[in-house]
């Protein structure tokens, strides 16, 4: 497979890995990095040997076929539209988009140029996920029935030097962390339905605690702790916390409760980590590690060793472009995503159930076979 020149706009924190993590990947060669300030592109260039360019620059170069949009998520709209109309494939941070019309616009647009939007998060198709998938697949815990997923925290703003973005509409913890759980959610499980939820903020302002700013309070303009009740397609209903007013929990990540038995799956936000069943004896067992590239622990996170594969989902795109068949990541699930979220919180601030404009099929599994084949 021949590669396709990559660029990416957006040189903060999530472009490290990114850039450190794509050559792993056959078809993908980043070649360029631009940023609305220019000397953070020419500080990555220098630091991962690529070319530092103007995003006007960057969007205009002829050895860029597909644009990598790591901007805030309130410009994501804006670039990945300017992508498009510059002819180029594009793959976004999570979320896609911040409301459902701005999608269908950039939907729209990609189709009408024969363009591919991507977009993550594509921890789903880490090993430990596709586990789970293939367990559900098999029948291990039957049918579906009901389930809880719960991503709890004190927020960011003990530790980011600039937090004040995920406390503005259009992050907060559903926005921000809640894409993780909900695509994960919809590639297990199928399309939601419907949802219902309660939001509230524990206070209308923050104070970072992290340098060089501590002591600073900024506002808080978006629910910080949201309790949201989603039924799918296929008739399972599940309870989806996420929350930055917690100090202490301990809830599980993920549990599916089947007919015939639980599956406890482990956090989305991760490509790696245990896969438990317990079935009707009551036992629960810890399932082998799913022979998948995509769990192998290859990141040292303090002390820790984890998985982490980032860009696979933009490798699975180019690789789909070039075999002519759908991307895991695909705007579709994409758009769906932020169509339960977005519900969700409209529901919170109406009081009512809101049903979804959207659907989207479930993406195709990624076997060990698949996720080798993407593999240099």
């Amino acid at each position: 497979m021949s590669h396709l020149g990559v660029g990416i706009i957006g040189c903060g924190n999530i472009s490290t890995a990114y850039l450190q993590l794509a050559p792993l990947f056959k078809g993908i060669e980043v070649r360029a990095v631009a940023d609305i300030h220019h000397a953070a592109a020419v500080q990555k260039a220098e630091e991962f040997n690529v070319r530092a360019e103007s995003i006007e620059g960057l969007l205009g170069a002829g050895d860029i076929d597909v644009v990598v949009n790591l901007t805030i998520p309130d410009a994501h709209f804006t670039v990945t539209k300017n992508i498009l109309n510059a002819g180029k494939h594009a793959y976004t941070e999570k979320p896609m988009v911040l409301s459902l019309a701005e999608g269908q616009e950039l939907a729209a647009l990609a189709m009408g140029e024969n363009l591919r939007i991507g977009s993550a998060p594509d921890t789903f198709l880490g090993g430990a996920h596709q586990k789970a998938r293939a367990f559900l697949d098999d029948g291990a815990v039957g049918d579906i029935v009901a389930g809880t997923a719960h991503v709890m925290s004190h927020g960011m703003e003990h530790w980011h030097p600039n937090p004040d973005f995920f406390f503005l509409p259009g992050a907060g913890p559903m926005l921000d962390i809640g894409p993780y759980y909900v695509t994960n959610l919809v590639q297990l499980l199928g399309p939601v339905k419907r949802v219902a939820a309660l939001t509230t903020s524990a206070s209308d302002t923050r104070t970072i605690l992290s340098e060089p700013r501590k002591g600073k309070k900024i506002p808080v303009k978006t629910p910080t702790n949201i309790h949201a009740l989603l039924e799918f397609q296929q008739g399972a209903t599940i309870t989806l916390s996420t929350s930055w007013d917690v100090w202490a929990h301990r809830h599980s990540n993920m549990e599916l409760y089947g007919n015939e038995g639980s599956l406890y799956v482990p956090d989305p936000n991760f490509f790696g980590g245990d896969v438990e069943v317990i079935g009707k004896d009551g036992k629960a067992r810890t399932m082998a590690r799913y022979d998948h590239p995509f769990a192998i622990p290859n990141k040292n996170d303090n002390g820790q060793m984890l998985a982490n594969y980032r860009a696979a989902g933009l490798a699975d795109m180019v690789s789909a472009i070039a075999q002519e068949r759908p991307h895991r990541c695909s705007m579709e699930l994409a758009l769906h995503a932020v169509d339960v979220m977005t519900a969700v919180l409209t529901s919170g601030e109406e009081g009512r159930f809101v049903d979804m404009q959207t659907t989207c099929e479930r993406p195709a599994p990624l076997t060990p076979e698949d996720a080798k084949a993407l593999l240099k």
